[in-house]
């Protein structure tokens, strides 16, 4: 099983930082504007369905939205491209500003380089929406 880990710094305090993350249905517009482009519940809520900027599509279910943690679980579901996969994000406070670490498992290994490119990418669009 591959693991991808990154991780960004900003200068935004945790708890404003903590409003966009843990909006779990709000992706496209709190926490990574321009990367995700839509965002729409399903399920009651327990999943959103949303939309890549390069057109891609997931839909991911919602396993945890832990406050006190300042940290979000999400899986994606009934993907063609992977068997498994698990995504985290959690929120550290720091001086003068927020730790965001982001880590995903899957399945299979060989989608880890593509991924990562994507959580790069996806890191810059956060890092832009929440300075």
């Amino acid at each position: 099983m591959a693991t991808i880990r990154k991780e960004f710094r900003v200068a935004t305090p945790i708890d404003k930082v903590w409003e966009a993350l843990g909006d779990f249905h709000a992706v496209h517009t709190k926490l990574a504007r321009g990367f995700v482009v839509d965002s729409k519940p399903e399920e009651d809520g327990a999943v959103r369905a949303i939309t890549f900027a390069n057109g891609m599509k997931a839909r991911e279910r919602k396993v945890t939205v832990d406050a006190a943690a300042k940290r979000v679980v999400y899986a994606i579901q009934d993907s063609p491209n992977f068997s498994f996969y698990v995504g985290s994000a959690q929120l550290f406070e720091e001086k003068g500003g927020t730790l965001f670490v982001w880590q995903v498992d899957l399945l299979p290994d060989a989608m880890a380089v593509p991924v990562s490119g994507m959580m790069d990418a996806g890191l810059e669009a956060m890092r832009t929406t929440l300075s």
